[in-house]
């Protein structure tokens, strides 16, 4: 489908064409790139570019991107970045304290929506879990290998399935009735995700998601479901919400283990004194 502009000039020059075929046809390569970085790859001067963007009803170089973003409809890992890194800053500069204030507003939107006896029952179903299963995979994994990190530490039973194939069902195999499989679903569940939900129902084990979804279909719930924002469909999506809400949950059942989280972790500390400094 080809771009659409405010306007459509009846004729382009031909360097003007030549920048049309180009962003046409390389359109998420274009968006991360500069005014000077453009002007060199098709060897038309910065002035050539600018003049094509306002034949086109752009006001400057800086609303063609936004149009050609628009309309990229942001599909893929790559578009979504390119609109992160283009929002709210030049075309030439990555505005990180704007970012990080993005990030903010990301963690406000997470408490709006905490339920705090869903975020207590969490705490719970850790707690008394024989033990606690943790399935994380591509994006998910390093959120799964901190909780993983953290739980351990704080001497519960804890292990990771394998992310994926028939090795991931002989993990979910030893998954029984009292422990707790924990796993992430924001924008959707995996198939494995599917396969965790299903098998609870002959295995008698609970669950908990980590999702972005408020209003999930009932078949793709969760025993207990911790919402975390991480941006809206089209955006790339941040972890920054999700790190703090596992960080409160350690934090939160830590509290709940007084005595014996303290212990546990003197232990590893009088370990590392003995065995390792």
């Amino acid at each position: 489908m080809h771009l659409e502009f405010p306007k459509t000039p009846k004729r382009l020059t031909p360097a003007e064409q030549k920048l049309l075929e180009y962003i046409e046809g390389n359109r998420e390569e274009f968006l991360f790139m500069t005014i000077g970085q453009l002007a060199a790859k098709l060897e038309v001067s910065e002035a050539t570019i600018s003049r094509f963007a306002r034949h086109l009803g752009c006001q400057d170089f800086k609303q063609l991107k936004s149009i050609v973003i628009e309309q990229n409809h942001l599909e893929g890992p790559a578009g979504k970045l390119a609109g992160t890194l283009f929002a709210g800053g030049d075309e030439n500069t990555f505005e990180t304290a704007n970012y990080l204030r993005q990030q903010m507003l990301y963690l406000e939107k997470t408490v709006q929506h905490l339920d705090a006896q869903v975020f207590d029952r969490a705490v719970n179903e850790i707690l008394s879990a024989k033990r606690i299963w943790i399935h994380a995979k591509s994006a998910s994994a390093s959120l799964g290998q901190l909780l993983y990190f953290r739980l351990r530490r704080l001497g519960l039973s804890v292990a990771k399935f394998p992310s994926g194939g028939t090795e991931m069902l002989e993990g979910l195999a030893q998954a029984k009735e009292g422990d707790l499989v924990i796993f992430f679903g924001f924008s959707k569940v995996s198939w494995e995700g599917r396969v965790i939900l299903d098998y609870k129902k002959s295995a008698g084990y609970n669950t908990l998601c980590f999702t972005g979804r408020l209003h999930a279909p009932k078949e793709e719930r969760a025993d207990v479901n911790l919402y975390v924002y991480r941006g809206e469909m089209r955006e790339y999506h941040s972890m920054t919400a999700a790190v703090a809400l596992i960080d409160a949950l350690v934090v939160s059942i830590s509290q709940k283990m007084g005595a014996n989280s303290a212990e546990n972790l003197q232990k590893i500390h009088k370990m590392k004194k003995k065995y390792y400094w």
